[in-house]
């Protein structure tokens, strides 16, 4: 080689430390419901209707995890790594738990089965960096996200988000008001099994919810935000969305116009 001759670039794999044991293909489902491109996103979604089962041993280990994790103080998560890859695939949400990792920085969910995260997230006061990178099931997050106001990092795979820049996929509908009990939901229909305290005011949401979507930047993406909130007014006093997105908090579905892709 002569000395004109250009180097050869050597990437750092960030997530070489990231995938746990087993079979990568079988720790995870594959998911295209919301397209890869202008050509093919779909015209309506809907969310993932799984429930969770909070019997099965990814469940259970994931707690043992998180315990584990809260004992000792740690600053980063990696909790995939040391669960199966049957165990990984079993779980499609995270628990509630999540929120006692009041210390935690670094949060990583590479390559996870997970359809939705908790509002618990939101308690993560810490947390500084969050990666869920490669989680292609996981179309949308929790507005508590916000909450974790340390929040710099972020990596998500674009293309899998509800209203992402690059192909622009529509969100599901949201009903304009749900009453009744709603600690029993269905996850097809409202993105969750249940809403227990308002998004926006952290107070308990009572037996009315009205639900939302909003794009604003969470670390150094533009994330779509589930607001549950207890009322209109937390409703009006949701901050402005993030540019190039839809302009107001929306009900989702077919008709809510997105901007040109910029892809």
């Amino acid at each position: 080689m002569t000395s004109d001759e250009a180097q050869p670039r050597v990437f750092v794999n960030r997530f070489a430390g990231a995938v746990g044991p087993g079979p990568q293909r079988q720790s995870r489902q594959m998911c295209r419901c919301v397209g890869y491109s202008k050509r093919t996103r779909p015209v309506a979604v809907a969310f993932h209707g799984e429930r969770q089962d909070t019997a099965s041993s990814g469940w259970l280990r994931m707690l043992e995890l998180i315990d584990e994790a809260a004992a000792d103080g740690r600053e980063m998560f990696r909790p995939l790594v040391e669960m199966t890859a049957d165990q990984r695939r079993e779980l499609i949400t995270l628990p509630r738990e999540i929120g006692r990792l009041t210390r935690v920085r670094h949060l990583v969910l590479y390559g996870s089965n997970l359809v939705r995260i908790p509002p618990e997230i939101g308690l993560m006061r810490s947390l500084e960096q969050f990666e869920p990178y490669t989680s292609y099931r996981l179309h949308w997050f929790p507005y508590e996200l916000t909450r974790c106001t340390a929040l710099a990092d972020s990596t998500v795979s674009t293309r899998a988000i509800y209203g992402n820049y690059k192909h622009r996929p529509p969100f599901p509908a949201l009903r304009p008001v749900t009453r009744g009990d709603l600690t029993d939901l269905d996850p097809y229909r409202h993105g969750t099994e249940g809403v227990r305290t308002c998004s926006v005011c952290d107070q308990p949401v009572g037996d009315e919810m009205r639900q939302v979507w909003i794009s604003l930047r969470v670390g150094t993406d533009v994330w779509p935000l589930l607001v549950n909130a207890c009322s209109q007014a937390c409703v009006d006093a949701l901050p402005t969305p993030a540019d190039g997105h839809v302009a107001t908090p929306h009900p989702g579905g077919p008709t809510v116009v997105q901007p040109d892709t910029r892809w």
